[in-house]
């Protein structure tokens, strides 16, 4: 699938996996980038890769500032309220996506990233799409798994009220030069915190690394489908945070300290990928060599 030439719009271009993306697709392509854009250094950095950056409001559904003909959406964007306001989050993520989605209705291909967040845990097992749902983040977010089965539901609806082809892909641990969990640990492993890790040991995840993500969003779109198409999207190595704390630290002379509790903390998440690869082919990063590339990019003075 030839992906030059084409009219995307990114939401949350300032988030993580966002801000790589669109700035990935800016090169070849005509790429409008939503946020509230309060970070004006991101926001310069978008602009200086060739990202036109607008502001819009999902919870109030006020497009205007962008228009309708984009040929793709990759939404990334999500909101996260602070504490427990469900209402604020449904407004914004649920009804938002929803309201969006309407107004790009022309679309060729929507893509509404969610994530394995929505699953149930079930300890070390392989999840497939099929797999039972859950409030999976209770412990660490109190609204974030419900959220995202709800505008998971209102993505369906909506792909086929609007006959809009559409693919749900569920994210799993994204990672890389732009940070992600992974570097969230070393950090703390740099000022002396323990990493609170669930028993249920080792903590195993499906870790994606963002080459990755950016090589493989494409075919996802091109298999957005209606009724909406749904993808696990993590990466084909199943990775322990026991591990890649124990090769963060190897590589920068911190030893990890680990703390074992089920407060705050979370089960394993690993997917099932058949799906996914099916789709994109197989998967190029070794975790171990983007892992030295992370920390050369971030903080290469923590080398040893």
């Amino acid at each position: 699938m030839s992906f030059t030439g084409n009219k995307i719009l990114v939401t949350g271009p300032t988030g993580q996996v966002g801000f790589v993306v669109a700035k990935a697709f800016a090169k070849d392509n005509e790429v409008w980038g939503v946020a509230r854009f309060s970070d004006e250094k991101k926001k310069k950095a978008l602009e200086d890769a060739g990202v036109r950056c607008v502001t819009a409001d999902l919870e109030k559904g006020d497009f205007s500032s962008i228009p309708k003909d984009f040929d793709y959406v990759i939404h990334l964007g999500v909101f996260r309220a602070a504490g427990d306001d469900f209402d604020l989050d449904f407004r914004n993520n649920a009804e938002g996506t929803g309201l969006l989605m309407s107004h790009c209705r022309s679309a060729k291909g929507f893509l509404a990233c969610s994530t394995t967040g929505v699953y149930q845990a079930n300890g070390h097992n392989l999840l497939k799409e099929t797999s039972e749902l859950g409030d999976n983040h209770r412990t660490m977010m109190t609204t974030y798994s419900i959220t995202k089965i709800a505008t998971e539901a209102v993505v369906r609806f909506a792909a086929r009220e609007f006959n809009l082809p559409t693919v749900i892909p569920r994210l799993c641990v994204p990672y890389g030069n732009n940070g992600g969990w992974p570097y969230y640990h070393l950090l703390a492993m740099k000022h002396g915190h323990a990493i609170a890790l669930h028993p249920d040991k080792p903590s195993l995840y499906s870790l994606i690394h963002e080459d990755d993500i950016v090589a493989s969003i494409p075919a996802l779109l091109k298999s957005a489908s209606v009724p909406a198409n749904i993808v696990n999207w993590g990466g084909s190595e199943t990775v322990a945070i026991e591990d890649w704390t124990a090769y963060l630290g190897k590589l920068t002379g911190v030893e990890p300290k680990l703390e074992y509790t089920d407060k705050g903390t979370l089960e394993s998440v690993m997917v099932d990928a058949t799906k996914m690869l099916s789709i994109t082919g197989p998967f190029k990063t070794d975790w171990k060599v983007a892992m030295r590339r992370m920390v050369e990019a971030k903080n290469p003075e923590w080398l040893v």
